[in-house]
């Protein structure tokens, strides 16, 4: 794992390009390197975290052995060995080392970007420098689990695996994009391509991008997407019974574990004793001679603490485990270092728990594999289920009648409701009778207008519906969710929510809060689940296996009850969260309260204060649970706090007239 930074255009400077390096050590501290060529322009830099190959043959930039590219590159690519034995059937002889740098970048010289992309399994982003042509080359891995920064700064083109590297060149623009600021304000995140900068955008997953000498914007091409996949996935599905499909899925993530372990340093696993991580650790520890090393983090609240769970699942399958209990002052400590983990204002607040327990890792192991994408890739999330069901009664409803029950519904506050869920609801004992009933109530309502299956779905993931009313000029730009893509025909309900989140949740949140949080301790992370030819094979996996029984992620189940009892991992699924809501209302108060300042907000002109506050009144006077909504407005202000020189012009978010091709990535 490794950050890589550049700039073409104008005179390379050394001491910007190291500042810019310096500013991401955190993503390599082992070693740094730098390639400038002042004829054309151009400064590569790269802070290394050694890996594979220790030696010095694996320093970056690298050279081709015909000298005509120069590479950085950030990541891993798992079939390495594979390749280099193919290129050496091939006559490639000129070997330094025995890094996966250098078979890449062999890969690329033999066989062109395009084909090496294709060939290669692995998680990456990197920039190449072709000399002969004069061509500058980016690209991101098929998934995004690593991060791709790119955009004009002043007179150069700039990239960057951070926002924070791009920042430090004395010429950046940092006006921010009110779109994007919207976009976060309804979700929590900042989708792709947008990011918090009106100049600065985000390379899509799966996609690489060529610049030419004299070019203005960079010709952006996808060599893997997602959307074909759902195609292909749908037009020649698996025909197996599921007990094979329970087989080949076995095969294929024992396979993938296998080559993720592929390290020279210590290695280990997140365990949170769910499913996901389970089943990764399972397999894991079925591979190894020697116990694996895994990591929980505790917390003494029951309703946020799996550590139990995960201590019998290590104890089970002799695992070398190490749990940590944090306080609730340790937790809270880390909310003053968020701004600077994240390079843009980011809200998942499951943040909090995977940089503690990424923190711990970090002091015995250099490389961690998680269990993240199981959710999305087998329908393991509830709301997959309960939007369905939902819009299939609303579906049959005509609009105008569901509009009109909507405002009846909303007439009452929820605090009314609330209050009214007794009487109206006698026959549902009090401890199934839905807390905070009036919220839920006004939450379905805000559905009943939704003309499709992804307008509803747009909305239950929604913070604030509707973030133009307290964003200033908070036009929000189209997305991934919004357009950008076509969502592939054929379809079910289901499908469609979570081919939703595989373009955006789960790149966009999942996979920046889980490479942040854990870059930040130096500490690289591989996500076994997302090897694309799992992702391929789930995409053609019928969803009556995916959900059999009654069950969500039934494939992963099964499979994890070949090595744990089925009585140890059944339970509610608990999530990786803290209490938010409580900490706002007690400890967290006057933090909250200054930045939340109604002054504040009119000087600072991003936001309209009078909703925010209203929903700081409400959430205080304990009446209603507005975490979401003020955690979102809260990591801006913080992050704000801490990145100067914010521009405060009123113009909407950059609208990307350049990126029209992607809406045709689909098709």
């Amino acid at each position: 794992m490794c950050g890589i930074v550049g700039f073409w255009g104008g005179q390379p400077s050394e001491s910007v390009i190291r500042k810019m390096a310096s500013a991401i050590i955190h993503r390599g501290p082992d070693d740094e390197g730098f390639w400038i060529d002042p004829a054309p322009g151009i400064a590569l830099a790269h802070r290394r975290l050694s890996i594979v190959d220790l030696s010095p043959t694996g320093h970056q930039p690298m050279i081709s052995a015909c000298k005509r590219y120069v590479l950085i590159f950030n990541g891993e690519i798992y079939n390495f060995r594979e390749l280099r034995k193919s290129l050496v059937k091939s006559g490639h002889e000129a070997w330094r080392g025995h890094s996966d740098t250098e078979v890449l970048l062999a890969a690329i010289a033999s066989w062109g970007i395009a084909r090496a992309l294709k060939e290669c399994v692995g998680m990456f982003a990197l920039a190449l420098w072709d000399r002969q042509k004069r061509e500058l080359v980016l690209a991101r891995d098929r998934i995004g689990e690593k991060p791709l920064y790119f955009g004009r700064v002043g007179s150069s083109f700039a990239f960057a695996s951070e926002l924070k590297a791009l920042r430090a060149h004395p010429d950046f623009d940092a006006q921010v994009n009110r779109g994007a600021l919207a976009l976060m304000m309804r979700h929590s995140y900042i989708p792709a391509p947008h990011t918090i900068y009106s100049n600065i955008q985000k390379l899509q997953p799966g996609c690489y991008c060529v610049l030419g000498e004299g070019e203005k914007e960079p010709r952006i091409t996808p060599y893997w997407n997602a959307g074909d996949i759902c195609r292909q996935g749908q037009e020649r599905p698996f025909t197996g019974t599921p007990d094979e499909a329970v087989g080949v899925l076995d095969e294929l993530l024992r396979q993938s574990i296998e080559r993720q372990m592929i390290a020279d340093v210590p290695l280990g696993a997140f365990l949170s004793g769910g499913i996901d991580s389970s089943v990764v650790v399972a397999l894991m520890q079925s591979i190894s001679n020697q116990p694996v090393k895994t990591f929980t983090i505790g917390f003494n609240q029951k309703d946020f603490n799996e550590a139990e769970h995960a201590k019998q699942v290590a104890k089970h399958l002799g695992t070398d485990h190490t749990e940590l209990y944090v306080t609730e002052k340790e937790a809270m400590d880390v909310i003053p270092r968020l701004p600077s983990i994240y390079c843009e204002p980011f809200s998942d607040s499951s943040q909090i728990p995977t940089f503690l327990v990424s923190e711990m890792a970090r002091r015995s192991v250099t490389v961690s594999l998680s269990g993240d994408g199981g959710d999305e890739l087998f329908s393991g999330y509830t709301r997959y289920d309960f939007a369905d069901q939902i819009w299939s009664r609303l579906n049959k409803i005509p609009v105008s009648l569901r509009r009109g029950a909507a405002h009846l519904a909303t007439r009452p506050s929820p605090n009314v409701w609330n209050n009214l869920a007794k009487p109206l609801l006698p026959f549902i004992p009090e401890r199934r009778r839905p807390k905070r009933f009036g919220d839920k109530l006004h939450k379905a309502a805000g559905l009943f207008g939704a003309e499709t299956c992804d307008s509803a779905y747009t909305y239950l993931v929604s913070h604030w519906q509707s973030p133009n009313e307290i964003v200033i000029d908070g036009i929000e730009p189209s997305t991934m969710l919004t357009g950008l893509a076509p969502v592939p025909d054929m379809l079910s309900n289901v499908e469609r929510m979570m081919y939703l989140d595989i373009i955006s949740y789960l790149p966009d949140d999942i996979l920046v809060k889980v490479d942040r949080a854990a870059m930040a301790s130096s500490l690289e992370t591989r996500v076994p689940m997302l090897d694309h030819r799992i992702v391929e094979f789930a995409a053609g996996l019928p969803l009556a296996i995916k959900r059999k029984d009654g069950q969500s992620k039934w494939p992963l189940r099964q499979l994890l009850y070949r090595h744990i009892p089925r009585s140890m991992i059944e339970r509610p699924k608990m999530g990786f969260g803290v209490p938010i809501d409580s900490w706002l209302r007690g400890p967290l108060r006057d933090w909250a309260e200054n930045l939340l300042d109604e002054q504040r907000l009119r000087n600072e002109g991003f936001f309209k204060p009078a909703l925010i506050r209203e929903a700081w009144r409400e959430h205080l006077s304990g009446r209603r649970n507005m975490q979401y909504l003020l955690w979102n407005v809260l990591m801006f202000q913080a992050w704000h706090n801490v990145n100067p020189g914010l521009k405060r012009d009123h113009h909407p978010g950059v609208k990307w007239d350049h990126l029209g091709g992607w809406g045709s990535l689909s098709r």
